[in-house]
């Protein structure tokens, strides 16, 4: 198993720096390829929006003002982009994908995002998206539950600032759900090349299904040995409990399952997947 195509979304400059500088460390990694993707608003989509009791020429400006902010942020990713592959060394162009190096490409399209991002993310190993409580908008949350829910891939979380590394020392969150299962396929390419492992179970996390020692047992058919800890709830919230365990273990990547539990119940009465999108500061794979 390996990784050949990263898929990287951003929305701005502000909230895609570390994201992009994340998406150009995995890609130096595998020796893989990095789709950058912007997608930009339709003005024509503003006109619904703007509602009754507007006149034609205010619903022209809003367009033109939507333009104008649209065409600021793909230079300003542009720019971005220019200078991370630069910094990090990795070539530029399409006709790059394939060979044994990294490389990277950039493209802005205008549409639906969670459209787009999704129908994307289909193809694509992995997608990162900015951290969701980095930057002004709330498109890097949207972005990411768009990946969850309709791209039957893996999603990246990148971390709230640019890490030192990524993958050497791996956590994976199990509770014994199809979803912590996904997840765990998916880091499976970043475990055998990790240089320390750990599983991390709680009695308040499990569900009906494997064990934690089972998930230790399946990583060693792989070659790979990890260690087996209990983690114990912080104030009765598990997902802090997880993320101190993570943390105490000195984790740069964690897996996990999404949404195990609906995602409006989350929303309303808050759960895990919702704690660790709020608190998480390392990169979190996550699968549903």
């Amino acid at each position: 198993m390996s990784v050949r195509k990263f898929l990287v979304a951003l929305s701005s400059s502000t909230s895609g720096e570390v994201a992009l500088h994340t998406g150009l460390m995995l890609a130096k990694m595998w020796n893989a390829h990095l789709q950058v993707l912007h997608i930009k608003v339709d003005s024509r989509d503003v006109a619904p929006l703007a509602g009754e009791g507007l006149s034609g020429a205010m619903i022209e400006e809003m367009m033109t003002a939507t333009e104008r902010e649209s065409g600021s942020r793909v230079r300003n990713l542009q720019e971005l982009f220019a200078a991370e592959t630069q910094a990090h060394g990795v070539a530029v162009g399409d006709a790059l994908r394939g060979r044994n190096e990294p490389s990277a490409s950039f493209a802005s399209i205008t549409g639906r995002e969670d459209e787009i991002i999704s129908f994307q993310a289909r193809l694509a190993d992995l997608t990162i998206v900015p951290h969701p409580q980095h930057g002004e908008d709330v498109a890097s949350a949207d972005a990411l539950h768009a990946v969850l829910f309709e791209s039957g891939r893996p999603v990246m979380m990148a971390p709230f600032a640019k890490p030192e590394t990524i993958g050497k020392r791996i956590a994976i969150a199990w509770n014994g759900t199809h979803e912590s299962a996904s997840a765990l396929a998916s880091i499976m390419p970043f475990v055998r090349q990790a240089e320390a492992v750990r599983v991390l179970v709680s009695d308040e996390y499990q569900r009906r299904g494997p064990t934690g020692a089972e998930v230790v047992d399946y990583i060693a058919h792989h070659g790979v040995t990890a260690d087996l800890v209990n983690f114990k709830s912080i104030d009765r919230v598990v997902a802090a409990g997880l993320l101190a365990a993570a943390g105490d273990f000195g984790a740069d990547l964690m897996s996990m399952g999404a949404y195990s539990t609906s995602r409006l119940r989350q929303l309303i009465l808050g759960g895990n997947t919702t704690h660790v999108l709020e608190k998480a500061t390392l990169p979190v794979l996550m699968n549903r």
